[in-house]
């Protein structure tokens, strides 16, 4: 049931649309097979000496034997549920880190998201229930008196016990093998543990896992440690000892000009770079952001660093990319600047500590989100895409707002996000501006690939149209000349495109590159831009003597965490990008499409100085990020 499972959603092997790693070599068959029978006899073995212990001089009656097996079945299909109800929640593509990410690194915030599934449990506990007791009564009644106890003893454990760590250490040189393995419950069990037993130093890494610590003594060297600049040790194991100058802090709230402008910025979910100028069936899908380029400023390259709302968001307020609590941010830069600041937002903004972290809900002066307004969500089941509230509810609050001229007297600064084209890319309330019907949840698959890219470009469409009832807003009010309006995503949409569906999943133009239109003209925004780079460029263009990044400079991408991430890349001049999978230390380079493993490149060539520039705006990012949070 397991291996059922564990192949319809990674496809380990048989491979298919979107499985990244499979078992199709025999030494890779070999070490799944003898890891995974060694683990699972080890883990029955634990279990049916365990409830032999419990029941004691009751081991030869039919009450043990039924109570192993109904525990052992029970208890398996039980978990086996969980994770896989949990899981299909949010994709076929995705797992436990993605959906932390999700959460802004709290696999309990996310896992809130889908609180709808404890009445699934509970339903499912009370027929287990039913069932040991209808159970109980028919081995009392047919079984006999007694059985035969089986003769396991812990003696007997001792040869698979020993075998495991030698196999399971081989299993993990092997990515596809370890990817495998690490699928199924009792692999994953024996790997933790036998990861634990070898931390010797405490530092959370061992012998197994995905990285070997090869300073097993030392805590402060390991993979992903932080590098310390300038102190002569590589603490991470990437390209030496980091070198660091140290950078020229900006002032933490600059001042604003007077007659400073009003500030409207519109975060537009999950909307790709490749929007601006988009048409599907001859008619354009943004007509309003093609109308705000041509007229303002507009970035060809923007992107954000991570697939994932929360982060991105967090980046974008702050200036940084794993802000601290308290720290810069638009929201405090301009409430001190005296600005009037509305929030209108579609999702739950308290999701993964956004609001906290930037200050949102505490420097607002009216706040509407998701949970204000969660009478009136689309759906009303409780994954994240169905806690959206359409736009045009968040434009009837900013009328009741911002509907009359004496609301502009003073600088605002406005928040507004739409959460329309969020997966699955339709909702009751959405119109259809583009041709053809949305196709159904349900439906949704590579199979019908088109169809899926129709419903989200229609979605886009209606929040391009939303962007457009803004602006025409703005200039019935007369405040049109007046005000700076800003319009971005959180991040990109892989449709199919790319053996996904959904972002978060890879390092990627799909999934990362974003728009960014200015209605201000000649706002310079030239090569790549972050997200982390829009505070800085925000405050310039109000007026504010900022200092930000250097133009034309990489910018820094991860999955996962800033400090435990499962890949990083950089994205240069003209989108070109290197990744490094560093669960396998694989680099690839897109412009040449090559894809080859650190230790493999040859000293002082090209592809090793982008590597070595790679890591160390990794070690340069976290430093950064570990100066904020001292």
């Amino acid at each position: 049931m397991e291996a059922a499972l564990v192949e319809r959603k990674y496809g380990i092997f048989g491979g298919g649309f979107g499985a990244s790693h499979v078992i199709d070599q025999p030494g890779e068959a070999l070490l799944f097979a003898a890891a995974l029978i060694l683990s699972q006899a080890v883990a029955v073995g634990i279990f049916f000496l365990v409830m032999r212990a419990l029941h004691g001089r009751r081991i030869g009656t039919p009450l043990f034997l039924f109570n192993f097996v109904f525990f052992a079945i029970a208890g398996g299909i039980a978990l086996l549920t969980l994770k896989y109800e949990v899981l299909s929640y949010f994709s076929d593509a995705i797992g436990f880190q993605l959906i932390r990410n999700l959460g802004g690194g709290s696999l309990f915030d996310a896992l809130l998201f889908v609180m709808d599934e404890a009445a699934l449990l509970g339903l499912a506990a009370v027929w287990t229930a039913v069932a040991y007791w209808v159970g109980l009564r028919l081995v009392r009644r047919y079984a006999p008196a007694s059985v035969a106890p089986a003769p396991l003893r812990w003696k007997h454990l001792l040869w698979p016990a020993l075998a495991l760590p030698f196999v399971a250490f081989a299993a993990n040189r092997d990515a596809d093998t370890r990817y495998a393995l690490t699928r199924f419950n009792a692999y994953a069990i024996a790997d933790t543990a036998l990861a634990g037993l070898t931390d010797f130093d405490g530092d959370g890494y061992s012998w197994f896992g995905a990285r070997i610590d090869r300073h097993p003594f030392d805590p402060a060297r390991h993979p992903l440690a932080l590098d310390v600049p300038n102190n002569g040790v590589d603490e991470d194991g990437y390209g030496g000892d980091f070198r660091f100058d140290g950078v020229a802090p900006g002032p933490p709230i600059p001042t604003l000009p007077e007659g400073r402008k009003h500030l409207v910025l519109i975060v537009l979910e999950s909307v790709r770079g490749d929007a601006l100028g988009k048409e599907v069936a001859g008619r354009p899908v943004t007509p309003t952001l093609n109308a705000l380029a041509r007229e303002g400023s507009v970035a060809r390259q923007a992107y954000s660093h991570v697939g994932f709302t929360t982060a991105s968001l967090k980046s974008l307020f702050s200036g940084a990319l794993d802000p601290a609590a308290g720290g810069p941010s638009l929201f405090r830069d301009l409430k001190a600047n005296g600005y009037r600041i509305g929030v209108y937002s579609g999702q739950p903004e308290s999701f993964g500590d956004i609001s906290a972290v930037v200050g949102m809900k505490e420097n607002a002066d009216i706040f509407v989100d998701a949970e204000t307004l969660k009478d009136e969500r689309a759906f009303g089941f409780a994954a994240k895409g169905s806690l959206l509230v359409d736009g045009r509810k968040l434009l009837r609050e900013f009328d009741r707002a911002f509907g009359a001229p004496a609301a502009w007297a003073r600088p605002n600064f406005l928040y507004l996000n739409f959460q329309e084209a969020h997966f699955p890319y339709h909702h009751p309330d959405m119109p259809a501006l583009l041709p053809g019907d949305p196709i159904p949840r349900g439906e949704i698959g590579v199979e019908n690939r088109e169809w899926v890219e129709a419903t989200y470009w229609n979605a886009v469409a209606y929040g391009d149209w939303l962007v457009g009832q803004v602006a025409e807003r703005l200039k019935r009010q007369g405040v049109w000349e007046d005000t700076l309006l800003v319009v971005t995503a959180d991040h990109g949409e892989s449709l199919f495109d790319d053996a996904f569906l959904g972002h978060g999943h890879v390092i990627n133009r799909q999934q990362t590159h974003i728009p960014l239109v200015l209605s201000a003209p000649e706002v310079p925004v030239e090569g790549p831009v972050g997200l982390a780079d829009y505070r800085a460029l925000i405050l310039r263009a109000l007026g504010g003597d900022v200092a930000g990044r250097a133009s034309g400079g990489p910018v820094f991408q991860h999955i996962g965490g800033l400090d435990w991430p499962t890949a990083i890349g950089m994205v240069e001049g003209q989108g070109t990008w290197t990744t490094l999978m560093l669960e396998t230390d694989e680099l690839w380079f897109s412009d040449t499409g090559r894809r080859v493993r650190v230790a493999d490149l040859a000293a002082g060539s090209p592809e090793a100085l982008r590597s070595r520039r790679l890591t160390d705006l990794w070690a340069r990012e976290r430093w950064l990020a570990h100066l904020a949070r001292r």
